[in-house]
Parts: structure tokens; C-alpha cells; sequence
């Protein structure tokens, strides 16, 4: 494993979250180094990959936790088998941890049946596993540590609320989620930190999305500042370089395909006296419209990225400017950013996000993982 400058940057302090036992606080530094990772559910993989994200100075692994695949067959019907495998994988590793939980089983949609991600029937039987979650890998469990936990994900698309009308109501509904989820959460691990839902960047707002930044203003009317320790948000840049101002490529005129969306949405949030909360980006990055894989070049075959995809050097450049530009414009409420993505073992080109990953399924690293790494050692990226 490479060693590191020491850290200079600033610190968000997540205050007040960790048990008065004695334990260490938990340092966020201002920003912080994370990427999702396919943990979960690929035992074949879990060591290397987790490896690669250390040995690139990354200090936090985000993954889900399908509520399927733990808690299947019936209510209170446990099998921890993989999740205890994943932490204890990701802990030996010397990573953090931040779990995103969702992806219902069947019988807690008895009405509205299966589909691939949709709120449970009882809002009850959510916030009940996850508060299963969070006595099981609390702070100093012997388990391993999961330090975050987000509430769902992208609720302001229908696709990712059982096919639902997105609307003022159906923000409510998520609303009620995360209250309920918080509550039991910090019932039982006051040290566990909450993290609001990523919202996917978008300006459709025709019942099958609604626009990140309304739907986040309709959050906070509901009280999402008093039910979130930490507000999560997406950062995708598409085809324009990190300190892109929104608006200002003639293409992509709509102010969410820029990586400096999250300042617009910072303002909401200070907007509602919140401006002090950190912000997480549970998602950030840039398609590549080719990648490099195993040596052979593979072009992306995906026509909806012709407008934004980049090039793989500007892919790899981009990364390590975003991190210098938040450490330089948005140090003290920015935390940890998470790059998406260490690459899923069983994609092939044939998944679109395959062409967002910066290390291949082989294992074997892209331009963009081969710059971070190079950057995290040399205390470029400090």
C-alpha cells in the first residue's frame, strides 16, 4: 500500500454522531477520497477489488446492501453470511464504509408486487431492517464498522420508486422513509451516520422525474434537516471539465449536466439554514467514450453518449481536477466524493456503466485509476 502526505485539507467533523465511550471521532476530511464497489455479492472478487480502491489512497467504499438478498424469505428471516463477509472484507482493507440500502424482497410488496426497485408496502418493515443494520455494524462492532448508511437512492426517479408518478405527494412518501429510518437508526447506533438519497441530476419533470433541485426544496420543507446527518448528492459532469459554470456548453444548456450543479444545490440547501451540513457525493465522474480493456481499445457502443462522453486522458484529468477544485471551492461542507465506479466483475461494454468505471472486471486499471493513484501518492491529491 502507498504512503501518504499527510492531510492538509480542511476537516468536516461529523460532531456529536459517536457513542462518549472513548471512541476516536470520525474525521471526514474536506474533501474525502471514495468509490462504489461491486462488494457485495461476488465473493470471487470482493479482496481484489477492495485492494485496488486502497492501493489507489481511496479511504471509503460504497456499496449496497440489496434488502433482498439479507433479509429474503420473510420478516426478521436473516442471512448475514455475504454482508458480514463484504465488511470484514473492506475493514482488513483499512476502508470506511458507506452501505446504501434498497432493492426490496417480495413479501415486503404484497400489494404492489415485485419490481425491480420500489418503496416497501410498510415503510415499518424498511426502517426495521435497517435499524438491523445498524446494531450489527455499529461503531466498534466486533463485526467491523458500517460508518454510513444512505436511505435509498435517486427517489426523484420513477424507475427507482416501483414505476410511481414522481410528484410533490410521492416526495412526501420518500420524506417519511427517511424520518421513520432515522429514528431507528439513531435508537440504536447514535454513532451510525445518515445520509439522504442521491438525486439523479435531471431537468424532466413529467411524473417520471422531477428536477433534483426542486424535489430536494421539497425534501427540506418536509424536514429533511432534521432527519439526515449528512445530505448525499450526484455529481456527474458529462462532457464538460469540473469547473465548467452550468449552462456554458451550447450543447448541454441544462445546468445539471455539470459536475458544479452541487453548487447550486448547496445554495438550496443554505437557503433552508443548512448550509453547514456536509454534502456527500454518493456519485461523480465522466463516461469515457472509449476504454482501454486488457490492452484492447473498445469503443463505447452507446448512442445516447454521443453528446457528453470524453476521452479517456480528459476522463482521467477531469477526476483529479474535480477533487483539486473541491478542495479549493467547497472545503468545509464537502465530504467524502465517491467515484463512480470500480467496475462491476460481470459487465461487459454491453452495460452503459461500464464505460464510467476507472478499473476494468478483470481487475486490471484504467487511465483514470492508473492518474488518481499517481496523484493520492505524490500528495497532489493530499
Amino acid at each position: 500500500m502507498r504512503k501518504f502526505l499527510p492531510i492538509l485539507a480542511l476537516t468536516v467533523m461529523i460532531a456529536g454522531l459517536l457513542p462518549s465511550s472513548g471512541s476516536a471521532q470520525l474525521v471526514v476530511t474536506s474533501p474525502d477520497y471514495g468509490a462504489s464497489v461491486f462488494a457485495f455479492g461476488h465473493p470471487e472478487t470482493t479482496v481484489r477489488d477492495l485492494g485496488l480502491m486502497a492501493n489507489a489512497g481511496l479511504r471509503w467504499a460504497r456499496f449496497d446492501i440489496p434488502w433482498r438478498s439479507v433479509e429474503a424469505s420473510c420478516r426478521n428471516c436473516f442471512d448475514w453470511t455475504d454482508l458480514d463477509r463484504t465488511v470484514a472484507a473492506a475493514s482488513a482493507a483499512g476502508l470506511k464504509i458507506m452501505a446504501r440500502v434498497d432493492r426490496p424482497p417480495e413479501w415486503a410488496r404484497p400489494v404492489t408486487g415485485l419490481v425491480d426497485n420500489g418503496p416497501p408496502d410498510d415503510p415499518e418493515a424498511y426502517a426495521d431492517f435497517v435499524q438491523q443494520i445498524a446494531r450489527r455494524y455499529a461503531p466498534g462492532s466486533a463485526k467491523g464498522t458500517i460508518n454510513a448508511i444512505a436511505v435509498w437512492n435517486e427517489p426523484n426517479l420513477n424507475r427507482e420508486w416501483g414505476g410511481a408518478i414522481i410528484d410533490r405527494n410521492q416526495a412526501s412518501q420518500y420524506m417519511y422513509l427517511l424520518k421513520l429510518t432515522y429514528q431507528h437508526i439513531k435508537q440504536i447506533s447514535p454513532g451510525t451516520i445518515v445520509v439522504s438519497a442521491g438525486l439523479s441530476p435531471t431537468g424532466t419533470n413529467d411524473g417520471t422525474a422531477q428536477p433534483d433541485d426542486v424535489y430536494l426544496g421539497w425534501l427540506y420543507e418536509d424536514g429533511l434537516a432534521q432527519s439526515s446527518d449528512v445530505i448525499g448528492m450526484h455529481g456527474a459532469g458529462f462532457g464538460s471539465p469540473p469547473d465548467a459554470v452550468p449552462g456554458s456548453n451550447p450543447v448541454l444548456p441544462g445546468p445539471w449536466n455539470y459536475f458544479r450543479r452541487v453548487e447550486q444545490l448547496q445554495g438550496i440547501k443554505a437557503a433552508y439554514g443548512d448550509g453547514a451540513k456536509p454534502v456527500w457525493l454518493l456519485e461523480f465522474g465522466w463516461p469515457a467514450n472509449e476504454a482501454n480493456v486488457d490492452g484492447v481499445a473498445v469503443a463505447n457502443p452507446h448512442p445516447e453518449y454521443n453528446f457528453y462522453a470524453v476521452t479517456s486522458e480528459q476522463q482521467a484529468n477531469y477526476m483529479v481536477q474535480a477533487y483539486q477544485y473541491a478542495r479549493t471551492n467547497w472545503s468545509g461542507w464537502i465530504g467524502v466524493m465517491f467515484i463512480w465506479n470500480i467496475a462491476d466483475p460481470t459487465w461487459t461494454p454491453a452495460n452503459e456503466q461500464f464505460f464510467w468505471s476507472i478499473t476494468n472486471p478483470s481487475g486490471s486499471t484504467r487511465l483514470a485509476y492508473d492518474r488518481l493513484a499517481a496523484a493520492r501518492a505524490s500528495g497532489e491529491l493530499p
